[in-house]
């Protein structure tokens, strides 16, 4: 790759394609809003369930390109997102949306995952910012009122992870069987500051503003390892940290995202911490960069003090977030090898990660390259939300690169 324009105009093509493939199989013409899953072979199994965080990802990821490109497909496409969402996912007695719903939209899961809400609150601010219209605006601000009434640690500050349907703190907290089963995690943490700097940008009122800079300042407490500049993954309600892998996706991603979430907000003091927090951050995620350009998954700590046991997959989302947080640090530091290691992933993608033959992403590929076939396409956990905003980061910071 020679020239920043040809890595936007490769990239804008790329997200096009992605918007196509969600366009022509995702949506459920059978039972309304979109299909629980599709597999590597496009197939579509029209009894999965309906994840909030899915449908709040696809809401988000077609409201912004409605916002870049003005393309009316995407915008009705949205559409379907939000008033599915509105009808099936809102729990219109305890207030909050569930974790899942059945195929024909009945409550399934009426788990209240914090990480859930905001996605949904992510998903309709930006919708509310592209359409102007109110009731998204309310939904946003009735989703915020709800995490800040019932997941909000007055005495510790920070959030807690997750509840029962009547808003009962839960004793399973996890997102995943892969998380620890803790009070306070950084992955919701940061999807909730992502979630409010949206909203920020349709409603900036000092209520909003003021709960950003306090989660800037958890991040900058607790969540940054000020030794490593990796992320600390999961805490108990007293901020004692417990075990956790290092999660090179997460620290590249926290890397650009929370300096976004900064400038949104245009706190000058936030912006400098966290500028310099962007660079340390991306240095140790670069920790995780193999020689092909792709980001390994996870480490976890070895017997020995210094001994690293590496995950030795490169999921799809980790890689598509390499992009945009490398780039960043190129954009700050003016530093070339950060521009080469972005474009070095972006080639990795192409090569491995993007499914040439049917479209969309692979779930991500083995040490061997074999790709992961026994996971989604589309799924729970797998959106066209991660690569999209890849490609959207990068066409808009190539394009003020380049004016």
């Amino acid at each position: 790759m020679n020239s920043l324009q040809q890595y936007h105009d490769e990239v804008s093509s790329e997200l096009h394609s992605i918007l196509r493939f969600w366009m022509k199989f995702a949506p459920d013409k059978m039972n309304g809003g979109f299909v629980g899953k599709i597999d590597n072979a496009n197939n579509i199994d029209s009894t999965a369930p309906k994840g909030a965080v899915l449908n709040g990802r696809i809401l988000w990821t077609f409201s912004a390109a409605y916002n870049q490109f003005h393309d009316e497909k995407y915008l009705q496409t949205a559409t379907l997102a939000f008033e599915y969402i509105r009808q099936y996912f809102f729990d219109k007695q305890y207030g909050g949306v569930f974790w899942t719903v059945d195929a024909n939209g009945n409550m399934l899961d009426s788990k209240k995952q914090i990480y859930a809400q905001a996605f949904c609150l992510y998903g309709l601010s930006e919708y509310s910012f592209v359409t102007k219209n109110e009731e998204p605006l309310q939904l946003s601000i009735a989703l915020f009122e709800v995490i800040e009434h019932r997941s909000y640690d007055p005495v510790n500050k920070g959030y807690f992870e997750a509840y029962n349907r009547d808003w009962s703190l839960a004793a399973d907290l996890r997102l995943s069987a892969k998380d620890a089963n803790e009070k306070k995690t950084m992955n919701t943490h940061l999807h909730i500051i992502e979630a409010y700097a949206n909203l920020y940008k349709v409603l900036p009122v000092p209520a909003l503003k003021n709960k950003i800079i306090e989660l800037l300042g958890l991040f900058d407490k607790y969540f940054i390892n000020k030794k490593t500049f990796h992320l600390k993954l999961f805490f108990d309600e007293n901020w004692n940290e417990k075990p956790g892998p290092v999660s090179f996706g997460h620290d590249i991603e926290a890397a650009w995202l929370l300096l976004q979430c900064a400038e949104i907000i245009n706190d000058e003091t936030w912006i400098k911490i966290y500028r310099n927090h962007a660079i340390s951050i991306t240095d140790a995620a670069m920790e995780g960069l193999d020689a092909d350009g792709g980001l390994w998954y996870e480490s976890f700590p070895g017997q020995q003090q210094s001994e690293k046991i590496l995950i030795k997959e490169k999921h799809w989302w980790p890689q598509a977030e390499a992009m945009v947080g490398l780039y960043n640090a190129y954009q700050l530091s003016n530093d070339e090898k950060y521009l080469k290691a972005s474009m070095q992933c972006w080639q990795f993608i192409q090569q491995h990660i993007i499914d040439k033959n049917k479209g969309e992403w692979f779930w991500g590929v083995n040490e061997d390259y074999s790709v992961m076939n026994d996971e989604d396409k589309a799924g729970l956990w797998k959106c066209p939300y991660h690569n999209s905003r890849a490609c959207l980061e990068i066409i808009q910071r190539i394009f003020i690169n380049l004016t």
